[in-house]
């Protein structure tokens, strides 16, 4: 590396430094044959929500859900195509995020079987109709789940800025 190289670098890795930082997390949509939808509850938070977690230091999002999967619910899967990034605004203690929210297919009825806890981050997890869904999640958390629906079904992809005003 020349010294041009070096001071270039290092101008570059002290831009890096200061720029923002975001949160980011990735969850996961996952349906049983009956059309039902896979949600945790968390232990370390108030309700359910839809599994996933957030994103370590230079790891892919898709990773990070397939890792988060593993981790909690034993499910190795390989995770399908994007359905939903939302951004997410700043929020009590937190900064703002950006979600992904990937397609995790539908499980047979031997994987589902097969589902369990696997970390003391989650106290339960079960399958729920969509009506059930909604009165469960909170309602960002329902929009999410229902952009993501809507993305599967129509083979597309949403992009979405949540509200600010949106209950959380």
């Amino acid at each position: 590396m020349t010294e041009d190289d070096a001071a270039r670098f290092a101008y570059l890795a002290e831009g890096n430094a200061k720029q923002a930082r975001k949160r980011v997390a990735a969850d996961v949509l996952i349906t049983d044959r009956a059309g039902r939808v896979l949600l945790v509850d968390p232990t370390y938070k108030e309700g359910w929500d839809i599994p996933g977690g957030m994103v370590e230091a230079n790891e892919k999002p898709r990773a990070a859900a397939e890792r988060e999967l593993r981790e909690e619910l034993g499910l190795t899967l390989t995770v399908g195509g994007l359905l939903l990034i939302e951004w997410v605004p700043p929020h009590g203690p937190w900064d703002d995020q950006l979600m992904f929210l990937f397609d995790g297919g539908t499980l047979d009825d031997a994987a589902v079987g097969d589902l369990r806890l696997t970390d003391d981050e989650l106290g339960g997890l079960k399958f729920v109709s969509l009506t059930e869904a909604k009165s469960l999640l909170k309602p960002r958390l329902w929009s999410q789940l229902d952009k993501a629906l809507t993305a599967r079904t129509s083979g597309g992809f949403a992009y979405a800025e949540l509200d600010p005003d949106v209950g959380r």
